[in-house]
This record gives C-alpha cells, structure tokens and sequence, in this order.
C-alpha cells in the first residue's frame, strides 16, 4: 500500500493500521487528503475481521451474563502466527473480562512444584475468557527439544495431561486447543522481517536459528504430542497459517461456530474454511501418510 506522493518516488511502501483501509473507503477527497491505494483483499479482510470482532463482543457479553468461563491454547512453532490472532481477538473486547496469559520461564521455586501448578492459578473465573499464548503444552515440545524437561518428564506430562484436561472439562471450562502450523520457509520469511522491523525487535531470539536446526525434531514431537493427547474431549484444531489473515479469521470463526450466544448471526456466516482448519485426527493422518516424505509435513 502506497501514497501517490514522495514515496512512490522513493519506491518505499507505507504500512497502514489494520481497520484504517475500510474505515477511510468512503472518505470525500479534500486538499488535505492523500490518496492511498489497496488491495481489494484488504478491505474484504478488515470488513470480516470488524464483523467478526462485533460477534467476539457478544460472546463475551454472554459470557458474563451467563458465567461461562472460556479457555483457549494457543501452541505452535515460533512465528507461527499466534500472538497476531490473540491481539485482533482481544482487540475491541472488555479488558476485563478477557485475561491473556504468556508465563516467563519457571522460577527456581516453580520448578520444585507440580508441573500444572503454576497454569492453574491462571484459569478462568466464572464470566471470564482467558488465552495462553502457549501454555502447559511447552513440556509437550519445546521442553524436550531444547532439553529444558528429562525424557521422563516429557513422558509422564503426555499421560498426564488428557486426565488434567477432563477435569476440567468436566468442571465445565470450555476449553479450544490451537496449533498454528506454519512451514519452514514462511518461518524463516517471518523471522528475516522481523529483524528489519524496529517494533517487533522484542519477538527477535537467540533461538530463531535453532528452531529451524532442530525443524525435524520439533516435528517428531508436534506428532507425538498429537497422538497422546488429541482426545474428544479435548481435541487439537489445527489452524494453517502461512497466511497470517485468513488463519486469524478462520481461528475465530472455529470459536464463534462452536459456541451458543444470544443475537448470534447466522452459522453459514461463521463456518471456518476446511483447507485452514484441520481436525487433529486429520492432522495425524496427513502426517502418518507422509512421515518418508518431510517436506510435505506440515509444520
């Protein structure tokens, strides 16, 4: 997106804020006024993405009304995706009633603890939605991959980890699990951008580089962390997200889809796009199905 002044000389491009394309579309031209040029895409996206919020603050509407509590996962590889979809999914909701919980590595004394101890202060209240940008599922991945865990550990997590889930649900807790699955070239695309953006230098890491190295390990674990703990109860939902826009959208709309809220729109209007969403069942699948074939695995 580009202005037709200095900077289509220079070549540059100016990025516009989410939501300013469509919220200036009908903007009168006057002597102060620029004009900006966008992708049709763009507008069709901020439009679904401003509809899909408004649906986003029913639900939290209904949420309190009801005391429901709500809590959603959020896992996948690094710049896979995830914290963009937390920021448009609390964007315009009540702070708070909505909590977004990102745990810093565990302290000496929280090592020393029940492994789930320290996630279960953070669960929902009555009237509250509370997203893990990840969340207990580390010990499922990135733990035993960069040897932050013991084999054991790792193992004993995976066994664990259905019975903690079905207490919960059982409890009540509507609870979604997402993994953002992203490829090895999108990734690497996603962290070169970063280092020339002086607004996302905190998301730059040391390990960057090691998440593409050990890709293959990571990928081991993404299907045996799927095959012990993908359960009816509590299923994996996969969210394709090498377009970071439609992965954003159809993320939501798996939520709205699956939940009962007072003046709800149509369902037709909510139905996710099955080439983003995979169930966690299909998932495994494609993934048995291609196990001698790494470059068609999914991230």
């Amino acid at each position: 997106m580009a202005t037709k002044n200095d900077d289509e000389e220079s070549g540059k491009k100016v990025k516009l804020a989410e939501h300013t394309a469509i919220k200036n579309m009908d903007m009168v031209q006057k002597k102060n006024r620029v004009s900006v040029w966008v992708k049709k895409s763009t507008l069709e996206y901020e439009e679904e993405l401003r509809n899909l919020q408004i649906e986003l603050i029913k639900v939290q509407n209904h949420v309190k009304t009801c005391g429901l509590r709500i809590l959603i996962l959020f896992e996948g590889r690094d710049a896979a995706g995830k914290g963009g979809t937390i920021k448009r999914f609390t964007e315009h909701i009540n702070p708070r009633g909505v909590r977004v919980v990102a745990l810093e590595k565990p302290s000496d004394r929280e090592q020393t603890q029940w492994y789930f101890q320290r996630y279960v202060q953070h669960l929902p209240s009555a009237g509250e939605i509370v997203l893990f940008d990840r969340s207990w599922y580390n010990r499922a991945m990135v733990d035993p991959v960069m040897e932050f865990c013991t084999d054991e550990q790792n193992k004993r997590f995976l066994k664990d980890v259905p019975l903690f889930e079905q207490l919960l649900v059982k409890d009540g807790i509507f609870l979604f699990k997402f993994y953002f699955s992203v490829s090895k070239d999108e990734q690497i695309r996603r962290f070169d951008a970063r280092k020339t953006n002086p607004l996302k230098q905190y998301k730059v890491s040391c390990v960057d580089k090691m998440a593409q190295e050990m890709w293959d390990q990571y990928t081991i674990k993404k299907f045996q962390m799927l095959s012990e703990t993908n359960r009816t109860i509590a299923p994996w939902i996969i969210i394709r997200s090498n377009d970071k826009k439609k992965a954003r959208l159809n993320c939501i709309k798996y939520i709205l889809y699956n939940l009962d809220y007072e003046d709800k729109v149509p369902e037709s209007k909510l139905k996710p796009d099955p080439e983003i969403v995979i169930s966690g069942i299909d998932e495994l699948k494609h993934m048995e199905d291609n196990l001698l074939k790494p470059l068609e695995l999914p991230g």
